[in-house]
């Protein structure tokens, strides 16, 4: 795996030969790696879950929510305006790598000096340490932000992937062995520095770039325009689907924070493996494509369906097992979390279909207006968390479902879409036949686990889980309109090996 050298880091004649090529390469490579983090994850949530208690997880969640609010603003937005800008100077990224380091000495002596206040409003006095010792990893990380900018700029995937999954083994084993040792909640408070130190080793390995000083007149103005934007979606996006495990932790205690969040993650998990890939590379590929309308709708309608045909049978096989899989992977004392489980995969049906609406602000320069929808979103997911938490953890997540299904996907599709030559008519073809194929593989599925599925859990999502599939398989092989989709979906694997000119049927040319 090769370093970035300094006669390339800020070179970018060579980032546009083979874009499309290199975007499906790193793509592939990036999900790779994503398929073995989740196995690495889903290994390292099992053996948590029976060392560490709800309580544990519930106690860090909380103060995870204050650290992640914060880590908004380091970024300012920076580094995607480093991925996304056409050229770039020694002097411009110096200036950012600056901001980045003050953003974080700043924000994390916030974060340090604010920790007897996140104590008082959960009314849990241990989290005043716990919150200082996780401002020191936050001060850490900023230092990195702009080397792995410069990475993924360069399209480094590969690398960026060896980083992280280094960095969660090693997060694993110490949060392991100080599990055992007794440490409880100081566990994972520990593991989260052993990542920061090794996250910046790594970084630094790869992109041995030494920044040189701040000076004004570098042309940053306009990145600081387009970062600024993108850090009040960030901020306004984060803030919204963080406020239920706020007012979980304050209102319904540690133990309802720890079910809600561990059912969450344990969701959200696979879907962000899958989909974090496909963005990486789809953001900087729409951006070339900006000015040619009609390779710009086939690109992102290719790759929305691409992502439905994957995540929308998966989450609605979740659905359906929710109460198994929940026994299986956490243990019988998370039980309480599988309704919540089941609840919130009914809005994560549509979810990862509907966040890419991102891409489009983003490669379009729309920040500003993607800032405009989340001054409109945001409130309304609060206020869904707040009409649900009278009925505890369960009317929470039943208020978001429906929040999320019936307030914001139609409308959010339609603002982003009506300023680009995307349209509502082209996102539901692109999605209609996963989806029809799924909600049937639920439904049949819910019947066989009722009336006919083995006693065990393990049998029960093997069996149900194989019928499913083939349901699936069967719905997409006899409807030709979705046999026809998911052809050209797997077509993309051809590319892989395919010049820049010769783009098989339906996969859009990135140049």
């Amino acid at each position: 795996m090769k370093r970035l050298t300094k006669d390339i880091i800020f070179e970018s004649s060579h980032l546009s030969q083979d874009l499309a090529a290199r975007s499906v390469r790193g793509g592939v490579t990036t999900m790779t790696a994503q398929a073995i983090q989740f196995v690495l994850h889903m290994a390292g949530t099992m053996i948590l879950a029976r060392l560490l208690t709800p309580a544990d997880f519930g106690l860090i969640g909380m103060v995870t929510v204050v650290v992640g609010f914060a880590a908004m603003f380091k970024d300012a937005g920076l580094s995607m305006a480093t991925v996304q800008r056409a050229t770039i100077s020694h002097e411009q990224i110096s200036t950012l790598f600056w901001l980045n380091v003050l953003l974080s000495v700043v924000l994390g002596l916030c974060i340090l000096l604010a920790s007897p206040l996140v104590a008082w409003f959960y009314g849990r006095p241990e989290l005043t340490l716990v919150t200082s010792a996780l401002s020191l990893s936050f001060i850490i990380t900023g230092l990195t932000i702009q080397h792995s900018a410069l990475l993924r700029r360069h399209m480094r995937f590969g690398t960026l992937a060896v980083i992280h999954i280094v960095s969660y083994l090693i997060n694993l084993i110490v949060v392991v062995l100080l599990a055992l040792a007794g440490w409880r909640y100081w566990a994972l408070v520990g593991g989260s520095l052993a990542t920061a130190i090794s996250d910046i080793l790594l970084t630094l390995f790869f992109c041995p770039w030494i920044p040189g000083r701040m000076q004004k007149g570098t042309g940053v103005r306009s990145m600081l325009k387009f970062g600024g934007h993108l850090t009040g979606f960030n901020f306004l996006n984060y803030f919204a689907r963080n406020a239920d495990n706020v007012l979980i932790g304050r209102f319904l205690g540690a133990d309802a924070l720890g079910l809600y969040a561990k059912a969450y993650g344990l969701l959200m998990l696979p879907i962000t493996q899958i989909t974090g890939p496909i963005a990486a590379v789809a953001t900087p590929a729409l951006s070339r494509l900006q000015n040619d309308p009609e390779r710009y709708c086939r690109y992102y309608y290719q790759a929305i369906n691409v992502i439905a045909f994957i995540t929308m049978p998966m989450v609605a096989l979740m659905a359906a097992l929710s109460s198994e899989i929940i026994e299986i992977i956490l243990g019988k004392q998370w039980m309480g979390a599988a309704p919540i489980f089941k609840v919130l995969a009914f809005a994560a049906l549509f979810q990862p279909v509907v966040n890419p609406v991102g891409w489009v602000f983003v490669s379009l320069g729309q920040t500003g207006r993607q800032l405009r929808w989340a001054l409109v979103a945001a409130p309304l997911v609060v206020l869904s968390f707040l009409l649900g938490l009278p009925w505890g953890i369960f009317g929470v997540a039943v208020s978001y479902a429906v929040c999320s299904l019936t307030v914001l996907t139609f409308p959010g599709l339609w603002w982003a879409f009506r300023r680009s030559p995307l349209s509502l008519p082209g996102w539901c073809k692109a999605v209609r036949c996963p989806l029809v194929a799924s909600v049937v593989m639920y439904l049949l599925v819910t019947l066989l686990r009722r009336w006919l599925a083995p006693n065990t859990a393990i049998a029960t999502v093997l069996f149900s889980g194989i019928t499913g599939i083939v349901c699936c398989a069967t719905i997409v092989l006899v409807w030709r309109t979705a046999r026809a989709q998911f052809c050209s979906a797997l077509q993309i694997l051809r590319y892989l090996k395919a010049p820049l000119q010769r783009t098989p049927s339906g996969v859009c040319a990135a140049s």
